[in-house]
């Protein structure tokens, strides 16, 4: 079972630290958090990836935060899903 969850509704002020505080102080052992970040602005998105130690009840998690107030913005706490692989490589024009 996957100890990661993705928060969403991040504020862009947030950082890795604030958010290892949220959940740790929620009870939560935190392992690893990304902020994920634009690939040409170097900005915050506005979501994060928050990894937990194991055996940690990760529906558990998404229940108590979802929806709970951090910075001023509501966070939208769900299960991470694994990334996709993606086709592609060049934009090729289709004329």
């Amino acid at each position: 079972m996957s100890t990661k969850v993705f928060v969403g509704n991040l504020p862009i002020s947030a950082t890795q630290e604030y958010l290892r505080e949220f959940f740790e102080e929620s009870g939560y052992a935190v392992t690893e958090v990304m902020i994920v970040l634009g690939r040409e602005t170097n900005r915050p998105r506005g979501f994060a990836f928050v990894t937990f130690a194991e055996g940690t009840d990760v529906q558990k998690v998404i229940e108590s935060t979802n929806g709970q107030s951090f910075m001023g913005s509501k966070l939208a706490v769900n299960p991470a899903k694994p990334l996709e692989e993606r086709k592609g490589g060049p934009f090729k024009p289709a004329f």
